[in-house]
């Protein structure tokens, strides 16, 4: 019996520290959102501002430099006149849409079985 219970601990605290990384790197309000918004295309600094209502423009720039340091963003600056930037997801950053997805469907789940009650 010990050693089961030692067994359910030791999968347990497998499970949870790759969980536990995953929640660091997406957590806060805005991060998922922004994940959204590049998943449909490149976008300038002042689209994903627009395209994220009530995130103010150090909260976007503070989170994409988060997103872009974990490598599931990528910053392009162009040499224009005045200096174009752009965002994207990186490939890395691409392997995320199963998991949005997964949150989208439980999401829709839960508030549909919320709202009945």
């Amino acid at each position: 019996m010990t050693e089961k219970v030692q067994h359910d601990r030791v999968t347990c605290s497998k499970m949870m520290l790759p969980v536990q990384d995953a929640l660091e790197i997406l957590s806060g309000k805005w991060k998922i959102p922004i994940i959204i918004a590049l998943t449909h295309g490149v976008k300038r600094f002042s689209d994903l501002s627009k395209e994220i209502p009530k995130i103010t423009d150090r909260m976007l720039s503070k989170e994409l430099r988060d997103l872009e340091m974990n490598q599931l963003v990528k910053r392009t600056v162009y040499d224009t006149f005045p200096v174009t930037v752009e965002y994207t997801m990186t490939e890395y950053g691409q392997t995320l849409h199963e998991v949005i997805e997964a949150l989208a469907k439980w999401g829709y789940n839960h508030r549909k079985r919320i709202m009945q009650d």
